[in-house]
């Protein structure tokens, strides 16, 4: 066996047992049986996996501690769906190199042919309380940014003061909050969608509402000069887009680009709009503060 070749199995043999271990560690983790009896069999095929191109090499090889700390340190902060989703997404690179040695050794199809089905049986690991909340989450996120992003734009032009246009901000937002949380909590107690717990989607909801508006605020707490804390409030307000639209497209396997685009012309065009009014406010207005 050439060099090269004895390289890129020993690069296979640590995936493959850096992932056996990562699977592992996510079933213990997890408190949904089926999901526990879908990672363990992964982690079952991972090991076969292992020994399949041991065979080959004739090697033992260590696994990779970070990759294993990192996915499980992952899952126990961002949940179990979030982790193996963001695993299986490597997958498809996997098996584009285990194409390769298709000819050299015929029985890496069925290597590839069970990673295809990792990934078919990562789809049904929906059984996350996370997840079922995400569209509280959404919710919230949505219409603070929406309404926070447009309220301090108009305040910017209209009250001319970052510490007023904060604490104006703020009340705003704190209302706000408490009530999208009653809203949610009426509505989900109502729909009984997916037997939700109202209260705890109502949590969700007025907490990650809260939250944004305590990020978009801050800029006008600790700058004086208010176009350049406006700046760092949409800077902010993007950065929450990107974040969140990243952990739900991976976690549910939506269009990242097109939820980020989506909520981006929503909150910032809401934002010209209530800028532009707040200027013309002024202007009609005669506001001296």
């Amino acid at each position: 066996m050439d060099k090269e070749t004895m390289e890129e199995i020993l690069i296979f043999q640590k995936k493959e047992i850096t992932d056996r271990q990562i699977y592992l560690n996510l079933a213990r983790l997890s408190k949904d049986p089926e999901n526990k009896k879908i990672l363990t069999k992964i982690a079952r095929d991972e090991d076969r996996h292992y020994d399949f191109w041991k065979t080959h090499s004739q090697k033992n090889v260590k696994p990779d501690l970070f990759k294993i700390n990192f996915y499980t340190s992952l899952a126990r902060i961002l949940g179990l769906v979030f982790a193996v989703k963001l695993m299986e997404m490597g997958e498809e690179n996997a098996q584009n190199a285990y194409a390769k040695f298709v000819k050299k050794f015929p029985h890496v199809k069925e290597l590839i042919s069970d990673e295809n089905k990792h990934q078919l049986k990562t789809i049904t690991l929906i059984h996350e309380q996370f997840l079922k909340y995400a569209g509280s989450l959404v919710l919230g996120l949505n219409d603070a940014l929406v309404e926070l992003t447009g309220v301090l734009a108009g305040l910017t032009f209209a009250l001319q003061n970052a510490q007023l246009i904060a604490v104006a901000g703020f009340i705003t937002g704190f209302a706000a909050s408490l009530s999208m949380a009653a809203s949610e909590y009426l509505s989900t107690k109502t729909e009984n969608i997916n037997n939700k717990n109202a209260l705890r989607a109502s949590f969700y909801t007025g907490a990650i509402y809260l939250i944004v508006v305590l990020l978009l605020i801050s800029p006008y707490l600790f700058l004086s000069n208010i176009y350049l804390s406006l700046f760092f409030t949409l800077l902010i307000g993007f950065a929450v887009i990107v974040v969140f639209c990243y952990y739900v497209s991976v976690a549910r396997g939506t269009s990242f680009k097109k939820q980020v685009l989506e909520m981006s012309l929503i909150s910032f065009g809401v934002a010209l709009i209530s800028f532009t009014l707040g200027l013309i406010l002024r202007s009609f207005v005669k506001i001296d503060v």
